[in-house]
């Protein structure tokens, strides 16, 4: 690494690459939550332009394939097929990428929020927004579907050597070995030995990792951090949720992405739980503050526009449903795993999670309709004729479904 970033050299740096000009001033520089890999910095220069400068704190010399590296084939990949470009929901905010110093700098948008906030704040789930959602990830995952194309510029892109490397996110939890107990803390191993005990549990992972079939282009981080809603989306015909950092994409399974969105409503659920060691699970999770009864729709409309958007993935994968109910178990144990590891701490919300997730991962067939309302048969019903008959779009038909910029309604 030759440039370590931060609030006091961002500005020269961006002039350096030609971003800014010699006559901007960094009207506002503000350090962003970074995490442990990355570095970001919101940066508002003359004009009100505002950029992401984010920065991999650590590059690894050892031929690994890096995040930010990711995003910038991604980038690469909407600019070399302009059908899926035309997607506005996942269009590239990308302005640069300087992989010696694993620093990408991306436009920031001002009139977006992140979908995380949006909820908290509002604490309603407008159908609206899981519909764009839905739709926009089976527009993507359609497209991609099976292209060779696509996946071949994955595996080369952008200067023709091979770089790209898949990877398989069905992980379960790692042994406990001696190092853990300097790392978490003495109530937190309590996870480890429940999740251990479960062989049933263990199972289910493994045999959802053995039938990991990559097959499209997916984003494999989709939490509700990663999307963006407009401000005024109540306005908006199009371009009411953006799908941010795509540091983690990559040739995947499209139930991996749809489970993920899945567990991020289910959070919102288990999140609002009233938790107490004197109080029994099922009473717990009656007394959330947000009930399933309230994020149930969500998700139903969300997976139906998924499906509305895609139906032929009922075809290749006749378990698709079961599969994003498992997926979303296995993130919201990820979840438990991350929580533990950056804030040092499992209560009794983190158990009531590993029960809900449990559940999910080994008895799927019951749990969709636990999730969605519906029985797997009620959800896939409507879509057994369209998957039958409608073959998946060509390049040409989907330039036609989206337009380049944002309209308001009436407009």
């Amino acid at each position: 690494m030759l440039i370590s970033l931060c609030d006091k050299n961002v500005i020269q740096y961006l002039q350096t690459i030609g971003v800014s000009s010699l006559g901007d001033d960094a009207e506002y520089t503000q350090l962003l939550n970074s995490s442990k890999k990355n570095f970001n910095l919101q940066v508002t220069l003359a004009g009100n332009r505002q950029l992401l400068v984010k920065q991999e704190r650590h590059i690894e010399n050892d031929g690994t394939q890096q995040e930010l590296f990711k995003e910038w084939v991604f980038h690469q990949l909407l600019q070399r097929f302009p059908v899926l470009g035309n997607i506005s929901a996942i269009a590239s905010l990308v302005t640069h990428f300087d992989e010696e110093n694993s620093i990408l700098v991306r436009n920031y948008l001002t009139d977006y929020l992140e979908l995380a906030s949006f909820y908290h704040h509002n604490s309603y789930f407008p159908e609206a927004i899981p519909i764009a959602l839905g739709t926009t990830l089976g527009v993507l995952h359609r497209a991609t579907f099976n292209r060779q194309e696509y996946r071949n510029f994955m595996a080369t892109a952008p200067q023709g050597e091979f770089r790209y490397q898949f990877y398989n996110p069905v992980q379960g939890i790692e042994s406990i070995e001696p190092k853990i107990f300097s790392t978490v803390p003495l109530e937190a191993l309590k996870f480890y030995v429940l999740y251990q005990r479960y062989e049933s549990l263990e199972a289910a992972i493994a045999e959802l990792a053995s039938e990991w079939r990559p097959c499209c282009l997916t984003h494999n981080d989709l939490k509700f951090e990663n999307i963006l809603v407009h401000s005024r989306w109540e306005q908006l015909d199009n371009c009411l949720v953006r799908l941010i950092d795509w540091e983690a994409c990559g040739w995947g399974d499209p139930a991996y992405d749809l489970g993920s969105l899945v567990a991020s409503y289910l959070k919102i659920w288990l999140h609002s739980l009233i938790v107490d060691p004197t109080i029994e699970l099922e009473e717990s999770l009656h007394l959330a503050m947000t009930p399933l009864e309230v994020i149930q729709p969500s998700m139903l409309v969300l997976l139906r526009s998924y499906l509305n958007a895609f139906p032929m993935i009922l075809e290749y994968r006749q378990d698709f449903i079961l599969r994003v109910v498992q997926f979303a178990g296995l993130i919201l144990i990820h979840h438990i795993q991350q929580t533990i590891q950056d804030r040092k701490y499992f209560n009794n919300t983190g158990l009531c999670m590993l029960q809900i997730a449990k559940t999910l991962l080994t008895g799927p067939q019951q749990s969709v309709l636990t999730v969605f309302g519906l029985s797997e048969s009620e959800i896939t019903k409507p879509f057994a004729q369209l998957a039958t008959h409608h073959p998946v779009d060509t390049q040409e038909n989907l330039l036609r479904l989206y337009y380049n910029k944002t309209r308001l309604r009436g407009f």
